[in-house]
């Protein structure tokens, strides 16, 4: 492979100057960075494009994870499903080990299936976790690819958009942006559904 010349131009924001605002360079926007250069060099479909940063906590307990999505398609081999992409590579806590240091309860962490995108080579799908609260403290998610599909290549189509949604214990729900700070309170339940990897190559 021939080197490639990359240029940033100061001031932009990749390459910020004091005292532009800068959060999640090494979750959010390096994600985005790999997926575009992997887009532009035509090598796979997009991956799920974010780390769904969630964390909660009161003035007792803190608690910070990354949460697995679908991988992109290539040329010759399918997405995989609920799977740290390029630039994550942390693991989640045990089930047993987090529900008995934290006042919550996992109430499922399951894939979400159809959420990969259709090809030739399909998109691997997301995840849908679930986390119900028993004791009230404040929940926060910062994420990407609410709005904007992972994309797909050579004719395959975009993965499923993520979504963070808080079901009340009186069973309401409310849709939260990507990234948003909520209360959470005894038998309420924290939803995310992490996006899907785009398909490679159309249909047949």
């Amino acid at each position: 492979l021939k080197p490639l010349d990359i240029v940033i131009p100061a001031g932009s924001m990749l390459n910020p100057e004091y005292p532009a605002a800068v959060v999640a360079g090494n979750v959010e926007t390096s994600s985005c960075i790999t997926n575009a250069l992997y887009g532009a060099l035509g090598v796979m479909a997009s991956a799920q494009g974010t780390m769904n940063n969630f964390t909660f906590g009161n003035d007792r307990y803190q608690y910070y994870e990354t949460i697995a999505g679908g991988s992109g398609a290539g040329d010759g081999f399918a997405g995989t499903a609920c799977v740290q992409t390029h630039m994550t590579n942390s693991r989640l806590t045990d089930p047993e080990i987090l529900e008995w240091r934290y006042p919550v309860r996992l109430d499922s962490f399951a894939i979400r299936r159809g959420s990969g995108g259709a090809g030739r080579w399909r998109g691997g799908d997301g995840a849908i976790r679930r986390v119900r609260f028993l004791e009230t403290m404040t929940a926060a998610i910062l994420s990407g690819h609410r709005r904007v599909p992972p994309y797909g290549m050579a004719g395959g189509l975009p993965g499923a958009v993520g979504r963070n949604t808080v079901q009340r214990a009186d069973g309401s729900l409310i849709a939260l942006d990507a990234c948003a700070s909520v209360d959470m309170h005894p038998g309420d339940v924290f939803i995310i559904e992490t996006p899907g990897g785009g398909g490679y190559g159309a249909v047949e």
